[in-house]
């Protein structure tokens, strides 16, 4: 989508020499910003939440501080946009996923006092719900499946029988999901949030919070996957609990539930496939 460079100028408040439309955002309007002597990437979004931007510049600031993966930094912010260093893809990725696969991992090592956030935030353009909780269990059953729950069947898009399974086992989550500590989580870890630049492996577009370190993990196994190399630097450094493959589809059943409700009924049967085979026990 072409823009007016002058109305960039004026946005921004810096001399604007050309703005590039970069592909695979479903929310924002994404541009590679040329000026004189300098790179940008700039997210856009006229019709953004008046928080929108704020809650994702306040994700990254915690993701950078934790000096565990590489983020882009931030330039500045507004309303209706999001101004970050551009850091520039490389086609020969290398060890990257392995460097990343540890990045993660010692970033998970970070524990909060709480499972949360300081705020509320997004994940994709759906409102997450980040209210301090004592307790994982209750956080992942009130702020992360019972909020997607409500929202699909106020749209028409769950039944009350499809409500009343993935209810069932939401119920009974300390069943299927050991203990854990409260991590520092991306919150929306696929892997079109990673870019593999000249600067190393780099996160992009969190919804972060403290949560099962697991839960960022299970992500990475939606939508394509990530490396081998991956999964095998992340365990050199924290290694993971037996079953986690198995329990990695019930995380992602709020993800699953979050696309119901972005993208519309087409997520449905991947959302009830999971929620069954876990209500069946299997």
């Amino acid at each position: 989508m072409k823009v007016n460079l002058t109305e960039l100028e004026q946005l921004l408040g810096i001399p604007v020499a050309s703005a590039k439309p970069l592909g695979g955002g479903s929310i924002n309007q994404v541009y590679r910003i040329e000026c004189e002597k300098q790179r940008y990437c700039l997210k856009i979004n006229h019709s953004a939440p008046e928080d929108f931007f704020t809650a994702e510049k306040i994700g990254l600031e915690a993701l950078a501080a934790s000096n565990s993966v590489t983020i882009p930094g931030i330039r500045s912010h507004g309303k209706n946009y999001l101004l970050l260093e551009w850091l520039e893809p490389t086609p020969d990725r290398g060890r990257q996923p392995e460097q990343l696969g540890r990045h993660l991992a010692v970033m998970h090592q970070i524990n909060g006092n709480y499972f949360g956030f300081d705020s509320d935030n997004y994940c994709g353009k759906t409102p997450q719900v980040n209210t301090p909780c004592a307790d994982g269990f209750d956080f992942f059953l009130k702020y992360r499946l019972a909020t997607q729950i409500e929202l699909a069947s106020d749209a028409g898009l769950m039944n009350k029988n499809d409500i009343t399974i993935v209810e069932s086992i939401a119920q009974k989550l300390n069943q299927f999901i050991p203990k854990q500590p409260a991590s520092l989580l991306h919150g929306d870890l696929w892997n079109g949030n990673v870019i593999y630049s000249h600067s190393g492996p780099a996160l992009i577009d969190p919804a972060t919070y403290y949560g099962w370190a697991e839960a960022d993990l299970a992500m990475t196994r939606l939508f394509g996957g990530f490396d081998d190399t991956f999964y095998h630097g992340y365990q050199e450094v924290r290694p993971l609990e037996p079953g986690f493959e198995e329990r990695a589809p019930l995380y992602n059943l709020y993800h699953l539930l979050n696309h119901l409700n972005l993208f519309g009924s087409g997520w449905y049967d991947s959302v009830m496939a999971v929620a069954r085979r876990y209500a069946s026990g299997s």
